[in-house]
């Protein structure tokens, strides 16, 4: 019988999923609409604050605006062109740390993925702050003291819902999205319609209102002015960068589906932010304290339309309310990827590469929703705050991803025909993305965006501290590898026949986790310690199926075929020696409960088998190692027990 803590664990994120079934990848993958709405939800969302932000910076020259949305536009689409060719290069996956790593050098990936995280946390942290202050405006004042912890119950629930798996969270959102993409379609065309004749006008003053700055504050003044305000935009182009990043979970053909996505998404975010921008000047929108400019534009709008009016008017704005909490999905779909690619070069710890049985990165879930939590927390839910933090680190990842791919295509000019025209983009690109990064950490570092500088300095610290440890811990492990060698040497010739099963010696089962120093030290120390008393070999391994193999059925049968050669390897030495040994895979996403399976029916057949793993012991045991290397033998060890199954850890002292 299931725990308790299993019934609700299975109530909340659903039953295990099959890894072997041939048709998984194709079920738990997003087609391009899908992706669109996972992915492009933050950007889009970016809409209810972005284009405000830079308009309100343009501190009453409001007609120089249309300029600021000129620039916009080309910027995203910039951008998205840049990522595109990111896709093209990165069919796998290539997300700002892979494009670095791989581009310029493993260190600065690092720094360009530890941006990223922070960007990541606080995609999570300021939609879900953004959505409770929408949605709270709706409600009675007196509401207002639990809008912290609305928030908070929000994103519980968007991290159980990420943990039940990337589909399952996505669909419940669709009809968010689409009434917000329909309300705000209708919106633009509608003023574009109804003031089509008013267009020359606003190109008009626009130029008569740069003329009147220029002579107040001067063309370079004026300059400065729009440069402020198009900088102060750039919460707009957060979320490009995910298409490229989640590329896994996109559809077959991958590369088609995450070009697709990102050509939706650079359309919808160019038209709704160029449109809204457009529309404060065609409706005259003028600050009011208390409500946001897209607030004001869709009263000014409705204002003539009675009880449908006000229908309209709630239903556009609580959609935009929602879809801030949509946006979220962003940071839970990129953030735990970023964090297992990190894991796998060893820049993080290795558990953050495990699945759970849902088949997601179930610890960069947990990782992204605690850490998104803490911020909002201290932030006490106070978007002001939050903003200032934001949209500065996404801005490094673009300038080094950029720049990777500029030196990348200068690299390659002799064999790419086509090298010229994608440079042009990626530099144009670079240039655009450096100057808004300079431009943002110097309007924003003294308001607090030194804070999130700081908080990204010290994640790198942090991550350049592991991967020392682990190279350290590989070089000791180096040694244990001359086993290997050794091997070969004590390698007795060729028996006749293979040895049988003795029935007057013992069964040793051996645990090991690839041919490898480590498992030939248990070997070794098992036939040391007990003498002959062991006969019989058996060697289990468990081949665990990661964020680093889950993808795609080929994968899974390469990690399979691996790890029979591996146990060959052992059960050959072993019969040149003249025991009897067995080898037996097993393949599965969680070591001890796979281990659990496997050893109870070699158990059954052998009554009297011990079962033996090995144990790194470090020269100096602390919280570090102990948090940075797992201990499945003593998991295993204490579970084998309550079953009334030996199990004998034996040291590897490093």
């Amino acid at each position: 019988m299931p725990s308790l803590f299993k019934k609700i664990k299975t109530a909340l994120v659903g039953h295990a999923k099959n890894p072997f079934d041939r048709t998984i990848f194709h079920k738990l993958s997003l087609i391009a609409f899908l992706a669109w709405i996972g992915l492009g939800a933050d950007g889009l969302s970016s809409s209810c604050y972005g284009p405000e932000s830079a308009f309100l910076a343009l501190q009453g020259h409001t007609y120089l605006s249309i300029f600021v949305a000129i620039a916009t536009v080309i910027t995203v689409f910039l951008i998205s062109a840049s990522y595109s060719q990111i896709i093209e290069l990165f069919p796998s996956g290539g997300g700002g740390y892979l494009v670095a790593s791989k581009l310029l050098n493993p260190s600065l990936g690092m720094v360009s993925g530890c941006a990223l995280l922070i960007d990541y946390v606080l995609t999570i942290s300021l939609s879900i702050a953004s959505g409770a202050d929408a949605v709270f405006s709706f409600l009675p004042p007196g509401w207002l003291p639990f809008k912290l912890e609305a928030g908070v119950l929000v994103l519980v629930i968007l991290t159980i819902l990420n943990m039940r798996g990337v589909r399952e969270t996505i669909e419940p959102l669709i009809p968010i999205f689409l009434i917000f993409l329909a309300t705000h379609i209708f919106v633009i065309l509608y003023a574009f319609i109804t003031h089509a004749g008013e267009f020359p006008v606003i190109v008009a003053q626009a130029r008569t209102e740069a003329v009147n700055a220029s002579a107040q504050i001067g063309v370079f003044g004026v300059i400065l002015l729009m440069l402020r305000s198009y900088s102060l935009g750039a919460g707009t182009y957060t979320g490009i960068e995910a298409v490229s990043n989640g590329l896994p979970i996109l559809r077959e053909p991958q590369v088609e589906t995450g070009k697709r996505t990102m050509l939706y998404m650079a359309i919808s975010l160019a038209f709704t932010v160029f449109g809204l921008m457009a529309a404060y000047l065609l409706f005259k929108v003028v600050p009011q304290s208390g409500k946001t400019l897209n607030a004001i534009l869709f009263e000014n709008i409705s204002a003539g339309w009675g009880a449908w009016g006000n229908v309209f008017l709630i239903t556009t704005l609580i959609s935009e309310a929602l879809l801030l909490f949509v946006a979220a999905q962003t940071g839970f779909l990129g953030g735990p990827k970023v964090i297992a690619n990190m894991a796998l070069d060893r820049w993080l710890p290795n558990k953050f590469t495990n699945l759970s049985d849902r088949l997601v990165t179930q610890n960069g879930i947990l990782i992204m929703g605690i850490a998104a939590l803490i911020t909002l927390v201290l932030a006490n839910g106070k978007v002001q705050l939050l903003v200032i933090f934001y949209s500065i680190n996404v801005f490094i990842t673009f300038f080094l991803s950029l720049l990777g791919m500029s030196r990348h295509w200068w690299n390659v000019r002799r064999e790419d025909k086509g090298w010229q025209q994608k440079i042009l983009i990626s530099g144009a690109g670079l240039l655009l993305t450096t100057f808004i990064l300079i431009s943002v950490v110097i309007i924003k570092f003294n308001e607090g965006g030194w804070l999130t500088l700081f908080v990204t300095g010290t994640l790198i610290t942090a991550a350049i501290l592991i991967k020392r440890h682990y190279l350290a811990v590989a070089k000791l492990l180096h040694r244990l590898n001359s086993l290997v060698h050794a091997t070969t040497i004590t390698a007795k010739p060729e028996v006749k026949g293979i040895p049988e099963f003795n029935t007057t010696g013992r069964v040793a089962v051996i645990m090991v986790n690839g041919f490898n120093g480590m498992g030939l030290h248990t070997l070794f120390n098992v036939t040391r310690f007990f003498g002959k008393e062991f006969k019989n070999f058996i060697f289990v391994q468990v081949g665990v199926i990661d964020a680093g193999n889950f993808k795609g059925a080929a994968e899974i049968a390469n990690l399979e075929d691996h790890i029979k050669k591996d146990l060959a390897r052992y059960v050959d030495f072993m019969r040149s020696q003249g025991h009897f040994a067995e080898g037996i895979p097993f393949m599965g996403v969680d070591i001890v409960h796979e281990s659990e399976k496997i050893i109870a029916v070699i158990a059954k057949r052998y009554p009297n088998a011990v079962v033996f793993g090995g144990q790194l012991v470090f020269p100096e045991d602390n919280l570090l190692t102990r948090w940075l290397h797992n201990d499945t033998a003593f998991t295993l060890q204490r579970k084998f027990y309550q079953e009334g199954i030996p199990f004998v850890v034996l040291p590897i002292r490093v």
